[in-house]
């Protein structure tokens, strides 16, 4: 039975006589594909939206899918069926009687109207700023409009309900009369009745055509206004906080220091007339530029795009001061823009089937690919770019629950996968002994560095240290395999995290990566399976489920679910969300046990409290298809930098003519640097057989910067940073670096 829940005094609508619709419950049958037809569903009305569910249970956790009204076309079709139209998409649902379908309607088109309401209500009232008052007087006038329209509805329903019944009555009266000689007069009564009450449907529906036409003709203008004053808050809101952190920096260093704070001094090529005005001003730029003070003393300038120019008159060109000065003038330093694209990708044709056809069951890194398949990147490059929301450990070190920082730490582990949902190409294998660095301490405060520590199998060790409170570090050996229609990439090994305040060290692993249509069709990348995280030092757990894309399945794409467990065993937190979108966290208030598991098992029915968003993906770039959909971090990971070592991925000659668009000259060197690596190992090999047959040690081969230990926590054997790079890096030392890159094969 449908109910109709009120709970609270409803509020009214200027312009609007009703109060708002009370919620209202119930089932419905819903058409959900061709193999199951319909199914029935809860659906809930309230506030202008329509939401459902598979139970009533489910209402504590889980919302199958939400219909905004308030832009949704409602259809009435034959035998209890209705359409609702929004968003370009069709919701087609099924009522078990009629009297239950014209019940649902009435309740859909009055909370689509006061939704309608609602929506320009809530764009007049509150922060929003004052309305002109033309605007305003066009706004009332729509609206004084709309409720007229509104009144000729309710006055066109209570004539087709009356008109209605007096017809029903003549049809009853006519067949109890059939075959007398009163027929003929009651026949006549009943013409006249159903043309009463035609002319009254056909008044109703030119009411709601109007009232419709109305509502569209002033709606698209709402909703624009409305979608640009939301942005504009945003942006000043952004603005704001930004102000407010740099003014807190400012304070905070001004109390330490207050007579180094005075002014920053010019340029010394200034006149002599300047001296008395030696403090600067900085006006307001766009894109939040804004002003910092560093706990060293340094004033740097930020600016969030890379294309914005100083205003005259700001700051000399030459904004670094002589670093030889030791006189205590301020060293003012400014921070180097990262690119924000890259060439775009060359229009090559190449059937990837024609090449693979004869590589089935092998291992993908032993199979000879063209750089047409690749991304210029290579695969320590994308280990790195696992760090691209560092922000989720930042906020995790500063968690006094361990509870609420494993959310945290699930929430980082589906962010690294966010990144390939559009990644479809195959990024460079490494050579034995390439390295990447990635430093990043001025920006967010971590150095990483990564190295290929074996070739075959291939194996990568990475190590990221954080001063904001964190160490990751991992050894990654990539097992993959073609199977002919798809690919399948399994990462083995696991991730560590120690956070230093608390020591909290947890361990996961990750899951498959598999790329679809290999040999015909769009190709698509799926990742599926389980990834178990373990807080070694509370015994806290945390199990995500990746569910694999399946087209007969009723789960919203690329779904990710978990549970948060305390040692006992104790579930405190529901984790939900899609690795390419956003994770969320519920507090788990209230648990109990369902029915309907599998092999007999109950259900846990979880009660939560309202989600809260733990990670959302960032917007990719304009263009970003015609650049390897690349994220802002990746755009940046190839970037040339000077001082690196001389086995950096960035020097690697195939990875950056590929990105300058030269892939004949790129593929000319991959097959270089594969045949030499190539002759390289068989000279290993021949070393070690006569070192064997002589009695002798093998020279086995060593990183130069990891070493392997055995891990206190789990027992394995990994590769972990022995230290060194970034020492090395400040000498500029790199005498023991091998020249992996050079052409070291005689002719």
């Amino acid at each position: 039975m449908n109910e109709l829940v009120k709970s609270l005094p409803s509020p009214t609508l200027p312009g609007l006589n009703r109060p708002c619709p009370d919620t209202y419950k119930g089932w419905l049958f819903k058409w959900t594909n061709y193999l199951k037809g319909y199914q029935r569903r809860w659906f809930v009305l309230s506030n202008g939206l329509l939401s459902y569910y598979r139970t009533q249970a489910e209402m504590a956790h889980t919302c199958r899918g939400t219909i905004p009204l308030a832009t949704a076309h409602i259809e009435v079709g034959d035998t209890c069926h209705l359409v609702l139209t929004s968003r370009g998409r069709s919701y087609h649902l099924k009522a078990t009687s009629e009297g239950e379908c014209q019940r649902w309607v009435s309740a859909l088109h009055q909370a689509k109207a006061n939704a309608t309401l609602l929506m320009h209500h809530s764009d007049d009232s509150g922060d929003e700023g004052p309305v002109p008052q033309e605007e305003r007087a066009l706004t009332h006038g729509v609206l004084k409009t709309l409720a007229n329209k509104l009144d000729d509805l309710s006055t066109c329903n209570e004539l087709i309900g009356k008109h209605g019944a007096a017809l029903q009555r003549s049809l009853s009266e006519l067949e109890d009369l059939r075959g007398s000689t009163d027929s003929t007069d009651k026949v006549k009564a009943v013409n006249e009745r159903a043309t009463l009450f035609r002319i009254t449907s056909n008044a109703m529906i030119n009411a709601c055509r109007d009232f419709l036409d109305v509502a569209e003709s002033h709606s698209r203008r709402w909703q624009k206004a409305l979608q640009y004053e939301r942005e504009q808050r945003h942006h000043l809101e952004e603005t704001i906080e930004q102000l407010a952190k740099q003014h807190n920096s400012l304070e905070r260093a001004w109390r330490e220091n207050p007579t180094t704070y005075t002014g920053v001094e010019r340029s010394q090529e200034g006149d002599a007339s300047d001296e008395n005005d030696d403090a600067e001003f900085f006006d307001a730029m766009e894109d939040s530029a804004f002003i910092t003070v560093t706990a060293s003393g340094n004033i740097q300038h930020k600016r969030s795009g890379s294309n914005q120019s100083m205003m005259s008159g700001v700051v000399p060109n030459d904004w670094t001061h002589n670093e030889h000065d030791t006189s205590g003038t301020n060293h003012m330093q400014l921070r180097r823009p990262r690119r924000t694209r890259i060439p775009n990708k060359p229009n090559y044709s190449l059937n990837l089937w024609s090449i693979m056809k004869n590589c089935i069951g092998k291992d993908l890194c032993k199979i000879p690919m063209p750089v047409n398949f690749n991304e210029p990147l290579s695969m320590l490059q994308r280990l790195t770019e696992d760090l691209e929301y560092s922000e989720l450990l930042d906020r995790a070190a500063h968690c006094d629950s361990s509870l609420e920082q494993m959310c945290l730490v699930a929430a980082f582990s589906v962010s690294s996968y966010s990144t390939t949902v559009h990644r479809t190409a195959k990024p460079f294998n490494p050579l034995q002994g390439e390295t990447y660095e990635l430093d990043r301490m001025e920006e967010y405060g971590y150095r990483s560095i990564a190295e290929q520590v074996s070739h075959h199998p291939p194996a990568a060790a990475h190590h990221v240290m954080s001063q904001r409170g964190w160490t990751l570090w991992q050894h990654i050996t990539i097992d993959s395999k073609f199977r002919g229609k798809y690919i399948s990439v399994m990462p083995l090994g696991n991730i560590h995290l120690q956070f230093h305040s608390s020591g909290n060290h947890y361990v996961w692993s990750k899951v498959t990566s598999t790329v679809h249509n290999i040999i015909v069709g769009k190709l698509w990348i799926d990742q599926s399976g389980d990834i178990d995280i373990v807080n070694n030092t509370t015994k806290d757990t945390c199990r995500l489920k990746f569910s694999p894309y399946s087209y007969f399945s009723r789960d919203v794409p690329r779904k990710v679910t978990g549970v948060v467990e305390d040692s006992e065993g104790t579930a405190h937190y529901i984790l939900s969300g899609t690795w390419d979108e956003k994770m969320e966290s519920s507090k788990i208030v209230d648990s109990s046990q369902g029915c309907g598991g599998s092999e007999g098992k109950q259900k846990t029915v979880y009660q939560t409290l309202q989600p809260k968003l733990l990670w959302k993906k960032y917007p990719l770039s304009d263009n970003a298809e015609n650049m390897y959909f690349f994220s802002s971090l990746a755009l940046t990971l190839n970037e040339p930098e000077e001082g690196v070592a001389p086995t950096d991925s960035r020097l690697r000659p195939d990875q950056r003519l590929m990105e300058e668009g030269l892939w004949d000259e790129a593929n000319a060197q991959k097959q270089r640097l594969e045949e030499q690596q190539r002759h390289e190992r068989k000279r290993r090999d021949a070393q070690a057989n006569q070192a064997l047959e002589e009695g002798q040690d093998i020279d086995v081969y060593q990183p130069m910067w990891f070493e392997k230990r055995t891990d206190d926590a789990t027992g394995e054997i990994t590769c972990i940073y022995k230290g060194g790079y970034w020492e090395a890096k400040e000498r500029q030392e790199w005498s023991q670096c091998p020249n992996i890159f050079q052409d070291k094969i005689s002719p």
